[in-house]
């Protein structure tokens, strides 16, 4: 199953549970918990480009800070603000001395609906839903020196056009309960409509997507 339809899934699985909910009036009638923390871990990416570049996974961090509010037991929102460090980085299997990386850096807010299972102590959980982002910067590192012929070699020299972001992400975990606070490990997959680059009939790739595979560790502190 593709990526994408996996989280179409996930977002239409988010959307019954809460309609159903609506429909039983339990987030009325339910006690509501919120709590609030920060996050850090691994992100991994690539660029969807057309025509195809030969990549490997970039990898980079990403932290921010989380809220959360939870309805009853088993639905909630969460809305982080997070930096993330994005890219891609290209392979040369004819030539692996050579390299070219370019790390893009983004403010990102993802909003998500959150399905959560389980007991008092440890619960799984799922998240999904839009994620906005902006562009704040970017370096790239790189030993081509013109070497790549008969390579795609545009993306080298070519400005990023647009600095904002939005698609779909999602994922899950385990969240750990203690008292000293909620320990969440997930894994989480964002993709992204967008293009950093024009893709007009008239400019040179007509996709140039990104999407991103993140590992995190969130710590979180429940507001009496």
């Amino acid at each position: 199953m593709k990526p994408r339809t996996i989280f179409w899934l996930l977002e239409i699985l988010a959307v019954s549970v809460l309609w159903e909910y609506a429909e039983a009036q339990i987030i009325v009638t339910t006690p509501y918990e919120f709590a609030v923390g920060a996050s850090g871990g691994a992100t991994f990416s690539s660029v969807t480009f057309n025509p195809k570049v030969a990549q490997s996974t970039l990898q980079g961090v990403t932290f921010g800070v989380t809220g959360r509010m939870t309805m009853g037991e088993y639905v909630g929102l969460q809305l982080e603000l997070n930096y993330a460090g994005e890219g891609w980085n290209e392979k040369y299997d004819d030539n692996p001395e050579l390299h070219y990386s370019r790390r893009l850096n983004y403010f990102q807010m993802p909003f998500y609906t959150r399905v959560q299972f389980g007991g008092k102590s440890v619960k799984g959980f799922i998240n999904a839903g839009p994620q906005i982002g902006y562009f704040l910067g970017e370096s790239t590192s790189e030993n081509l020196n013109g070497a790549t012929p008969g390579k795609v070699n545009e993306q080298h020299n070519m400005p990023l056009e647009n600095k904002f972001e939005w698609g779909l992400s999602g994922g899950g975990g385990i969240e750990i309960r203690t008292g000293i606070g909620f320990f969440l490990i997930e894994g989480r997959y964002a993709y992204y409509f967008g293009d950093i680059y024009s893709t007009k009939v008239k400019d040179y790739f007509s996709k140039a997507s990104v999407q991103v595979i993140t590992t995190k560790l969130t710590y979180l502190i429940p507001l009496k």
